[in-house]
């Protein structure tokens, strides 16, 4: 796996240049008070909800007459678009837990693949932008399948999708407490 190298990046910046691997986006998610448990702390599934706010946030086109935030929100929304997003797998793993922050988290989402019809997702989430030190509190991946609403058939990844999304190629998550 290679090393992850990036620049500082601002609460304005929403994506990471790394040079000669690929780039990242930068989703602030902000946490409802709601998000945390008993033990103080983000839920585990609060914190699958929230990964899916970012995936949402970063991939979907945004509605008609607002502006498009993130360069590869090419998915078709809605319930007129004839297209819907699956999750066929997801694995998370925790690092540390995430106590309540009043500034969102930092998402990061790359892709690790891209497939005839579905995406691996990859996420980092770390501790707001600016925060010192930077914390990482879990990594993650999912795989997404396209399907058509219709038919429930599998659908191809577009040329204006894969054109998109291309910048955003990089090592899928290595899980470092994985067992054979």
């Amino acid at each position: 796996m290679r090393p992850r190298r990036t620049v500082r990046r601002t609460a304005s910046s929403p994506v990471t240049e790394a040079s000669g691997e690929a780039l990242r986006l930068h989703v602030p998610i902000p946490l409802r008070w709601g998000d945390l448990d008993a033990f103080n702390h983000v839920n585990n599934t609060s914190m699958l909800k929230l990964l899916e706010e970012a995936r949402v946030r970063a991939f979907w086109e945004p509605e008609p007459g607002k502006p498009e935030a993130y360069p590869t929100a090419v998915v078709p929304a809605g319930a007129a678009a004839g297209i819907l997003t699956l999750i066929a797998r997801q694995e998370i793993e925790y690092q540390q837990p995430v106590p309540y922050h009043r500034e969102p988290l930092d998402v990061q989402l790359w892709f690790g693949k891209l497939g005839g019809s579905s995406i691996e997702v990859c996420y980092e989430v770390y501790s707001p932008a600016g925060a010192e030190p930077q914390t990482l509190y879990a990594r993650s991946s999912a795989v997404v399948v396209l399907v058509d609403a219709a038919s429930g058939r599998p659908v191809r990844l577009s040329d204006r999708m894969r054109e998109a999304w291309g910048p955003y190629l990089g090592e899928p998550i290595a899980y470092a407490r994985r067992s054979s």
